[in-house]
This record gives structure tokens, C-alpha cells and sequence, in this order.
């Protein structure tokens, strides 16, 4: 351990730090905190704590082997924007390319997303892979004091723990996932299966969002490696024990959102005056439905929209009485999956417009461009009916977002059986997003549903987001964290 380093009792390692940087016309740049809800579920726990945030800030490394003069670093970051300490993983264009966009995106993301787009595995996006997280285990060895705990987040990182082990056994691991983590016929497709397996099983703790995750990850570490199972957690092989192994253990933490932040928002003045703005802006139609979502092609975009307009060609909504909002955020621009998911968003959007859009009344609003906080609430607050119909998705906080912003008690909410949520708010409209006639029929049943009936199930929904907050998310796995320091 390098002795000269600042150490830190605490440790956050994840892919971005929790800061972004917005530059403007004169080539200035500002950094501020970033909105993710990640940085808001660790806050309250990272106040007064010795830590340090590991990770990469989203801009590039000049490269070393480029004939270009460069003095080899970067600008420090400022001080004082973030949570807590920030260590900057520094990664040229190159190295993005490969790790991130690369195997990340275009192999794991994927694959982890049960095949719903065909993975790409390229031995020249691993490689980077490799490299990236072994740059990330060697900033983490350095920085962590003696016996630490270290908290490692997220699919990008996969082999981090391992590594970390090998480097400082000292230390208490823990790992959260926060995509699903697939069935194991799917995750043996992965060349380098074994290697991302045996990473995750250096962590002292594996943290999933599902029940159904943890169970895929204890039979893959069982049914490919062969390892022991005894109820939730995995023995693993550890030559630097005198017993020869540790134990890892797998247990379900879903995450969730800042819910008294939403709450608090979504009672302003400014909030309760934007939304009725946006109704006015709609042309005060009787329904309006909404999708938030990033443009993702897990994320059912496509569904919901065929949905509606064929709704909409059947009669079965007005036209003119209801309004489809779609709030897609940019994503991954640079994948080809993603250039395809967009093309046909926007067909899907250009020819409802065009078979049902009335002179200055379209009935579907398509916005491609991201929005802060409060702006997603006014539209939360706007809307009668929200479209949460993903594919897969390991959790998804838009939903609880909704939630959270309905202090009225009104709204309804549409959800996937797919998306992690869907385990916990399970008084929302239920449905398979492969089902294009029930997703139909649960619209339907959403806006027709009378006000008593609504207003009992945003109340159930409500408690369920309040009491397992973002704040209990972080408390629960550190302490359960905690507690492996005597059993593994």
C-alpha cells in the first residue's frame, strides 16, 4: 500500500463520478453536482463519513501515445462539489471506446438485459475492459486505509472486487448491481464468463435488485463454477486463508430514490403552476399520459407508442381528448442499437401524428432532450397516467419518481412485470410488455378506473416508496455489509 496517499475508511467506486462538468460559449467549465439518483441514495449516508467517490468524470484523457505535447495530466477537479472526496480515474477516448461503449454496452448491457438486442463479443473491447478495472482496483488499494470498507457499484465494474482482494485482503468488499443480472443459459454465452463470475465472487457482499437476480447468480456460481451454495451465500476458494476459502454472500437490496426530495419539489408553487401550464400547453385535453425514459431500446418506448395509436385507430380514445407526452433523454448516441431504437421511435411517433394529429392538436408530444429535476416533476404532476414499460430494467426509479411527486394522490400508474419495481408497487396497472393487446387493455383500464380506486392504490404505492427510500437502500447494505466482517 502506497503510504503517501490521503486513505480513506470508506470507499465508492463507480463508472462516473458524481459530478458533471457544462462548458460554455467562451470554453469555460463549470462542474456541478450530478443529478443522478445514485448520488442521491448514498448522500445521507456519506455525510460526516471518511470517504472517498472513485471514478471517472466523463472527460477525456489526452492519449499518451499521441504525438500531441501533454504534460500527462488533467485539471484537477475542484474541491467541494460532490458528496464526499472525489479520485478521478483518468481514460483517453480510446479507452471509453472499448471499455465503455464497448464491452460494457454492446456485450453486457445486452446480454445482462436478457438478449433483447444480440450482444457483440469483441476480444478488443475486453481487453480495455480488463485494463479499466484493473486501473480502478489499484486507485481503490491506494486509497483505502487499513481494514476499509469499499463499496463497488455497477456492470462496468464487474471485476474489481477480485482484483481488489488480490491487492488488499484487508479490506470489506461489497458489490451492487444495478442492472439484472441474467439467467445462467444466457450469462454462459459470455466468453469470459468465468472471469466476470470469479470478479463479482471477491466481494464480500453481492448486492441485486431482484429475488430472481440473486437466484440466477447463486446458480451460475454453482451450475459454471462449480462452487458450493448454502442458502445465500457462496464458498469461495481463498488460498491466503488458512482455511483455504471466504465466503461471498448474495442477498436482494432493491434501491430507491430520495422520496421526501420528489415529495418536497412537487408541492412548490413553481412546480404546481408548471403542470398546469403543460395541461394548458396540451390544450387541456382530458387524459394525458406520459413516458420518461432514456432512450433505450429495453426501456419499451416502442410499445407503448404502438399501443396508444392503435388506440387511437380503433377509437377506443377520442382523438383530441388524450395526449401521449414521450420525454426520451438522449443515450449511448454512438451505439448502433441505440441509433436503431431511435429511428424507430421516431417513425412510430411521425406516423401517429400523421394518421391522427388534428390541425394544431398532435396527439402524441415527443421530447428528445433531457430535463432536470424539476422540470420531470411539473410533467409527473401533469399527468393522468404513467407508462412505465420496459422490457428489463433492474429497477427503475422513473416509476418511484412518479410516485413520489403525487402528494395529490391522483395518477395512475402502468407498469411492466419486467422492471424490478414491479415487486414492489405492486398496486399498479401490471402488464407484459411483450403483450402489445395488454398493454392496450391495462391504458384502458388505467383511464377509465374511477377516482376512489386510484386514489387507494397511489396511497399504497406512496407508503411503499416512503418507507424503503434511497436513505434505508444504503443503510441496509452497508450494514449487511458490515456484518459479513465475522462470517465471510
Amino acid at each position: 500500500m502506497d503510504t503517501t496517499e490521503t486513505t480513506h475508511d470508506l470507499v465508492v467506486v463507480a463508472n462516473r463520478l458524481p459530478v458533471q462538468a457544462s462548458t460554455d460559449d467562451d470554453g469555460a467549465t463549470t462542474w456541478s453536482r450530478s443529478p443522478g439518483g445514485l448520488v442521491s441514495a448514498l448522500e445521507p449516508t456519506l455525510r460526516g463519513v471518511d470517504a472517498v467517490w472513485v471514478g471517472w468524470s466523463g472527460r477525456h484523457a489526452p492519449d499518451p501515445y499521441s504525438t500531441d505535447e501533454w504534460d500527462g495530466t488533467l485539471e484537477p477537479l475542484p474541491e467541494g462539489i460532490g458528496p464526499c472526496a472525489l479520485d478521478e480515474v483518468e481514460l483517453t477516448r480510446e479507452e471509453v471506446d472499448g471499455f465503455y461503449e464497448g464491452f460494457s454496452n454492446s456485450a453486457l448491457w445486452p446480454l445482462y438485459h436478457d438478449g433483447i438486442a444480440t450482444a457483440s463479443f469483441h476480444r478488443h473491447h475486453w481487453e480495455p475492459y480488463l485494463e479499466v478495472n484493473r486501473r480502478f482496483a489499484d486507485r481503490v488499494a491506494a486509497l483505502a486505509a487499513d481494514g476499509a470498507t469499499v463499496w463497488v457499484h455497477d456492470y462496468q465494474l464487474q471485476l474489481v472486487p477480485r482484483m481488489l482482494r488480490d491487492r488488499r485482503p484487508d479490506l470489506t468488499i461489497g458489490f451492487f448491481l444495478h442492472i439484472p443480472f441474467p439467467p445462467p443459459e444466457l450469462f454462459r454465452q459470455l466468453p469470459w464468463r468465468d472471469e466476470v463470475l470469479g470478479g463479482l465472487l471477491g466481494s464480500d457482499l453481492i448486492g441485486l435488485q431482484t429475488d430472481g437476480d440473486a437466484a440466477n447468480l447463486l446458480e451460475a456460481a454453482w451450475g459454471l463454477l462449480g462452487l458450493t451454495v448454502e442458502d445465500d451465500t457462496v464458498v469461495v476458494p481463498d488460498v491466503v486463508r488458512a482455511s483455504g476459502s471466504r465466503r461471498a454472500t448474495v442477498r436482494t437490496f432493491p434501491i430507491s430514490i430520495d422520496a421526501d426530495e420528489y415529495d418536497a419539489i412537487a408541492r412548490t408553487s413553481e412546480a404546481v403552476e408548471a403542470a398546469a401550464e403543460i395541461r394548458a400547453t396540451l390544450g387541456n385535453p382530458k387524459h394525458v399520459l406520459l413516458g420518461v425514459d432514456r432512450l433505450d431500446y429495453t426501456k419499451g418506448i416502442d410499445v407503448r407508442l404502438t399501443a396508444y395509436s392503435e388506440l387511437l385507430a380503433e377509437g377506443e380514445l377520442p382523438l383530441g381528448d388524450t395526449v401521449l407526452v414521450q420525454i426520451a433523454t438522449p443515450s449511448r448516441e454512438n451505439v448502433d442499437e441505440y441509433k436503431r431504437a431511435r429511428d424507430d421511435i421516431e417513425l412510430i411517433v411521425g406516423r401517429a401524428i400523421g394518421d391522427h394529429g388534428l390541425m394544431g392538436s398532435p396527439p402524441i408530444q415527443y421530447v428528445h432532450q433531457p430535463l432536470d429535476r424539476e422540470e420531470l416533476v411539473a410533467f409527473y404532476l401533469a399527468a393522468d397516467v404513467m407508462l412505465v414499460t420496459p422490457y428489463r430494467d433492474g429497477m427503475n426509479l422513473v416509476c418511484k419518481e412518479f410516485v413520489a411527486s403525487r402528494h395529490d394522490g391522483d395518477g395512475a400508474l402502468v407498469l411492466s412485470e419486467f422492471a424490478g419495481a414491479a415487486a414492489e408497487l405492486v398496486d399498479a396497472f401490471l402488464v407484459n410488455p411483450f403483450d402489445a393487446d395488454g398493454v392496450k387493455a391495462a391504458v384502458l383500464e388505467a383511464v377509465r378506473a374511477d377516482r376512489t380506486g386510484l386514489r387507494s392504490r397511489m396511497a399504497a404505492m406512496r407508503a411503499q416508496v416512503f418507507e424503503h427510500d434511497g436513505a434505508r437502500w444504503s443503510r441496509d447494505f452497508l450494514a449487511s455489509l458490515e456484518e459479513t466482517r465475522s462470517t465471510s
